[in-house]
């Protein structure tokens, strides 16, 4: 089966965003630019740890001396809900972070979950053979703002227990630190 690659150069939209209450979200990626919208489904934890890697990239192309803005732009904020229709493409099984010198932008790359002994792709390939991909260049001015709004998505879940720091849900859950009692948010 022949591999696609949704490669977005100058995206319009990149974010994260959910569907579904509390505790029962899914997550996604979502690119658009121009007319042409790309979303593929990821875990919470996947979300999260892309928003602080980016972080932690951003920092070290800093160090070199780049120019990094320190914080997310405010008029690049977006807290719009996903496009719709939303059609996932594929679930997300690794990614890739890369910082590109000569066009001075990041390169995120989502790969589809694939086969347990295939490889993932290094970044930039677009060999025939492999997993979906949606490839992604942010300027460091963009990544900032899809990793705040990231943050803010993965933190709008279920409030967590204040003694076992497991989540909470609206009718309370059975805590280990209580003894299995029922707790109460």
């Amino acid at each position: 089966m022949s591999r696609t690659v949704f490669d977005y150069d100058r995206p319009d939209r990149f974010v994260v965003g959910t569907v579904g209450l509390p505790g029962e979200r899914t997550f996604y990626l979502q690119a658009r630019q121009g007319v042409e919208v790309t979303s593929v489904a990821l875990e919470k934890a996947q979300a999260s740890a892309l928003a602080e890697r980016i972080g932690d990239l951003l920092e070290q192309v800093a160090s070199t001396g780049a120019t990094v803005p320190t914080s997310a732009p405010a008029d690049l904020a977006d807290s719009a809900p996903l496009d719709l229709p939303l059609v996932e493409e594929f679930r997300v099984g690794a990614m890739a972070l890369g910082w590109d010198e000569a066009s001075a932008r990041i390169v995120v790359e989502a790969h589809a979950v694939a086969e347990e002994d295939a490889q993932v792709p290094e970044i930039g390939d677009d060999d025939p053979v492999g997993p979906d991909t949606l490839r992604v260049w942010l300027t460091p001015a963009y990544a900032r703002a899809f990793a705040a709004r990231a943050e803010r998505v993965v933190a709008a879940g279920r409030p967590e227990c204040p003694f076992c720091n497991g989540p909470l849900d609206p009718s309370g859950h059975i805590c280990p630190r209580a003894n299995g009692y029922r707790r109460r948010g």
